[in-house]
């Protein structure tokens, strides 16, 4: 009996001893934060959260480099950190200036090394002008709220952000407050200070830790690589080229195909990055449509090609920045004027390209295989219908679409015909107005 009781005792010493280990491991899941708060940075968090969910971890850590960035992103990344159940420590390794100062309150802990900063939360545009004070209201409520929440003063919390509220031996009037670290302790607004992840763990009192670090994914490199405005800039330039090749040359395909390829590469990655709407691609296909009413239905140039060119333009230009529905005071008039600059200028560059470099990719090798170059002899029975006598005045019936060229028949002869008069149906009587050469031009006859 004595032996049994023994074997039962080791058996449950095992038993608490594995628990016990099994226990003391910390998981962690590690996401770095550094640079602008973007849209790539909530996808990036996003995926942190899910992972750390996923995976039961104790922790998530937050190692934070930034001087802020966009206001609603920070929002989202903030909403996330305070509905998850996954405990949030933040490691501010310099800077926590603004969106980032929100970010950190949200988080359950808060660690700065030596020399670090966090507040100065005005609202402010891409040239750092401060927003008018409906913006301002706004982040002093979110951050209110959010120190709240976390058991911190929001007196504090408002003070990065108002610049004209007074806090006794704290923050004087008309200075946006901005607390270093020691001045971050001393205000209960900060855990601690610490030099390292490792220093930060040990703060909390996690002696064995696993960390699990979130690297962006070959997708998340592609996203950041095809938004980079410079790579932007050379996608519309094969976009807008492409298209004008290929009106200019109809038929080809090769210029088109350039042309559409480009548009999936210019507008998939700012949309997955919720920077391109739907109403900026729809604006973009509708002055492109536009544009080809302009030349294959209605004859010249005016305000279908104007306002084509004007719409294609602005939903290329709108689709760069951050905007809410023709609002972009999120992302500011400077970041708007670079993204027209950046249009414009590949605009002209792909019409000057198109001019200079069109002759010679026709005489090119592999246009050479795509082109029909075979000259069509009357010898080997080609013929076309010239008119033997002057046909001017006459009317005749189109025999095909004319948008604008087509066929039109008159006493049982077909001719090549060029409408001046726009989009004229099959079937419908057509007065001729001249003829140049083997070309009859007409309008509809009245």
């Amino acid at each position: 009996m004595k032996k049994i009781k023994s074997i039962l005792l080791i058996l449950i010493s095992v038993f608490q001893f594995t628990t016990s280990f099994s226990q003391s491991v910390s998981k962690i899941t590690l996401l770095e934060m550094k640079g602008e708060i973007e849209p790539g940075t909530w996808r990036i968090t996003k995926k942190a959260i899910l992972e750390a969910e996923k995976s039961n971890s104790d922790y998530l850590l937050i190692q934070m480099n930034t001087y802020g960035g966009l206001l609603n992103i920070a929002d989202s990344i903030r909403t996330a950190l305070l509905e998850t159940k996954i405990k949030s420590i933040v490691f501010i390794n310099n800077n926590a200036a603004s969106a980032g100062a929100l970010i950190s309150i949200a988080c359950n802990k808060i660690y700065m090394r030596k020399g670090a900063s966090i507040g100065a939360a005005s609202v402010v545009n891409q040239s750092g002008e401060i927003m008018p004070e409906k913006y301002q209201s706004y982040m002093r409520a979110l951050m209110r709220t959010t120190a709240e929440e976390r058991g911190r003063n929001p007196l504090i919390a408002e003070g990065f952000v108002d610049q004209d509220l007074v806090i006794d031996s704290i923050k004087p009037k008309g200075k946006v407050l901005t607390f270093t670290t020691q001045e971050a302790i001393d205000n209960r607004f900060c855990d601690g200070s610490a030099e390292s992840i490792q220093e930060v763990l040990a703060a909390v009192g996690i002696k064995n830790y696993q960390i699990n670090k979130i690297e962006p994914t070959i997708t998340d490199s592609i996203i950041a690589f095809l938004i980079n405005p410079a790579v932007s800039g050379i996608l519309i330039l094969l976009i807008l080229g492409g298209i004008y090749f290929e009106l200019q040359a109809p038929g080809i395909g090769f210029a088109l195909l350039v042309s559409a390829i480009a548009t999936i590469l210019y507008f998939a990655p700012l949309y997955l990055e919720g920077l391109a709407e739907n109403w900026e691609i729809i604006l973009f296909f509708a002055g492109l449509a536009l544009i080809i009413v302009e030349l294959f239905v209605i004859p010249g140039f005016g305000i279908f090609g104007i306002s084509g060119i004007v719409l294609m333009v602005c939903g290329l230009a709108f689709s760069m920045v951050m905007n809410n529905f023709f609002n972009f005071s999120i992302s500011g008039s400077g970041k708007l004027m670079n993204s027209f600059l950046v249009v414009l200028a590949a605009l002209i560059l792909a019409i000057v390209a198109s001019i200079i470099l069109g002759k010679n990719l026709m005489r090119s090798p592999l246009f050479r295989k795509i082109v029909l170059e075979n000259e069509q002899k009357s010898n080997q029975g080609y013929s076309v219908s010239v008119p033997k006598e002057s046909i001017t005045g006459r009317t005749a019936v189109a025999i095909t679409d004319l948008r604008p060229a087509g066929k039109i028949e008159l006493d049982g002869i077909r001719y090549e015909a060029v409408s001046d008069d726009g989009y004229i149906s099959r079937g419908e009587s057509v007065f001729i107005t001249r003829q140049e050469n083997v070309s009859v031009f007409v309008k509809k006859a009245v």
